[in-house]
């Protein structure tokens, strides 16, 4: 079952699902107002061609009811062809030849008008589309200034000149919300290198003492016992604190990306796994393809070792195993760890990639199987990396950790 979280695909209306099936392009908003403009267009020409043939009907109707010159009764007219007609057979011939001229006249008037029209609307449709992509490319500046900024480039500003409207007005306050985003970040990186050198430190002269205290052959069995207490204790706060420190650093995007090979990823981190797995009791089986990917080796490193770690430690008390897999799928790197285990409820799994919890809603702060930041950071790594993971429970126990990262 997927995280609920922004791993997870929006949600998609029925409207919009409607639009992509209809329309053989993508509807942007250019393209919109270009119909739009084309559309007004050509029901303003429909309307004005209307117009403009009733009118002139009315005018022909109007002339046909003028008084013209028509032959007395008992005159004959003989037609070039020697036929003789009489002045009411001249005078019905006349009256349709009338009516007839008009017909076509308001034929090729409608026709021609039509043609106009039409040729006049492509001029219009491309003028449109031209004003169109000119008004919108302040929103273009503002989405690829967007754009840079998703890619950590924070110092990014759209500084958009022209009049003082209502896409400047937006501009500016979006680069308002930059400079302040910006701060805030710049804080946080201050905030996590001042944390690394104040927290470090002081845990790693305790490790030094009690390090040359345990050596001196002189120190009574009884502290042996609370050095070692101590020195367990002291290491399990700096592997607090690097989690956090590595949680709070990953939460951001990868700029400086590199060819990763997963399988060697996951390869290393078997290796750093097989002598706890040995002492637990649980088989460690892989199946390694190449799987290259872009990003970090060091902290895709750490995502394989955190899924491998936590798959060994919450695994079955004897004969449990843990399998690892790594290939390439749909043009991205699927590392996957599957172990045996306890029956994982489906709602449970929603919680999992919180900090400091475990499965059925309990804490991970006091348990001895780790600091209870392993699948945070996992999942902090992967969005930094533009990935997704999800995590299904098995029917007969354990689950299921899929990661995919994209290849380029």
């Amino acid at each position: 079952m997927p995280d609920r979280s922004p791993q997870q695909q929006p949600r998609s209306w029925p409207g919009a699902e409607i639009h992509q099936s209809i329309l053989p392009f993508r509807p942007t908003l250019r393209i919109r107002l270009t119909m739009f403009y084309g559309g007004m267009f050509l029901l303003a020409g429909l309307v004005m061609v209307l117009v403009m043939y009733v009118f002139v009907s009315q005018a022909f109707h109007l002339v046909g009811h003028l008084q013209y010159f028509k032959l007395g009764t008992g005159v004959e007219v003989q037609t070039p062809a020697g036929q003789e007609l009489t002045s009411d057979q001249y005078n019905a011939i006349m009256t349709a030849k009338e009516a007839a001229a008009s017909s076509s006249a308001l034929h090729t008037l409608l026709l021609k008008s039509i043609s106009a029209l039409i040729a006049l609307l492509i001029l219009a449709v491309a003028f449109g589309y031209a004003m169109a992509g000119r008004v919108l490319q302040p929103i273009g500046r503002i989405t690829r200034t967007a754009r840079q900024v998703a890619s950590s480039d924070m110092h990014r500003r759209i500084e958009l000149d022209g009049p003082d409207d209502e896409l400047k007005e937006l501009a500016d306050t979006f680069d308002e919300m930059l400079e302040r985003l910006d701060r805030s970040f710049e804080s946080q990186r201050t905030f996590v290198s001042n944390a690394s050198h104040e927290l470090r430190t002081p845990l790693a002269i305790n490790r030094t003492l009690l390090e040359v205290q345990l050596s001196d052959p002189a120190t009574s069995p009884d502290l042996q016992q609370l050095g070692k207490t101590l020195l367990a204790t002291n290491e399990r706060s700096e592997q607090l604190v690097e989690g956090l420190l590595l949680l709070a650093r990953s939460d951001n995007e990868l700029v400086d990306r590199r060819p990763v090979d997963l399988a060697e990823v996951a390869r290393q981190a078997l290796e750093q796994t097989r002598a706890e797995a040995a002492d637990r009791g649980v088989r460690l089986d892989s199946r390694l393809e190449p799987a290259v990917v872009s990003g970090n080796g060091v902290l895709l490193e750490r995502i394989a070792l955190n899924l491998i770690q936590n798959a060994v430690r919450y695994n079955l008390a004897e004969g449990g195993w843990v399998q690892v897999s790594a290939h390439t799928a749909d043009g991205a790197g699927e590392l996957v760890v599957s172990n045996t285990g306890q029956v994982v409820p489906g709602y449970e799994l929603e919680h999992i990639f919180e900090p400091f919890r475990r499965g059925n809603g309990k804490e991970r702060t006091r348990s001895d199987k780790g600091v209870g930041l392993g699948l945070s950071i996992v999942r902090s790594v992967v969005r930094a990396h533009g990935g997704t993971i999800e995590a299904a429970g098995r029917p007969e126990g354990g689950l299921d950790m899929r990661v995919r990262i994209p290849t380029g």
